[in-house]
């Protein structure tokens, strides 16, 4: 998996691709952490063009959820396909992150509206 952040407005957007499993959630969760110790703070995890997600790819996005939630930073899961979704939503992430629809729903609700 090659992460290749962007920034809008303020924003990280970190695009997730093909499938976030225990082969590549390492790489996923060290992207996001040399962001976090940047300074970033406020994260879109993209998931247009994720396929599939693991319990390891899960806990990627629950250490990103922890920290920023520790460091009053936030983050938004944005475009989950429905088999991405119909996880999060059997693990119960839908209930415990901000998630929305489209990038631009995301940059809305973190407030950076474009």
């Amino acid at each position: 998996m090659n992460i290749e952040a962007t920034e809008l407005n303020g924003v990280t957007i970190i695009p997730l691709e093909g499938r976030l499993d225990g082969n590549n959630a390492t790489v996923a969760e060290q992207a996001f952490l040399k962001l976090f110790a940047d300074g970033k703070q406020l994260f879109i995890f993209d998931f247009t063009n994720l396929q599939y997600i693991s319990s390891a790819g899960l806990r990627v996005i629950l250490v990103a959820a922890k920290k920023l939630r520790a460091s009053k930073g936030r983050m938004v899961c944005a475009c989950l396909g429905e088999q991405v979704y119909d996880v999060f939503e059997m693990s119960g992430f839908t209930t415990i992150l901000e998630m929305a629809a489209t990038r631009e729903e995301a940059l809305e609700k973190i407030g950076a509206g474009v």
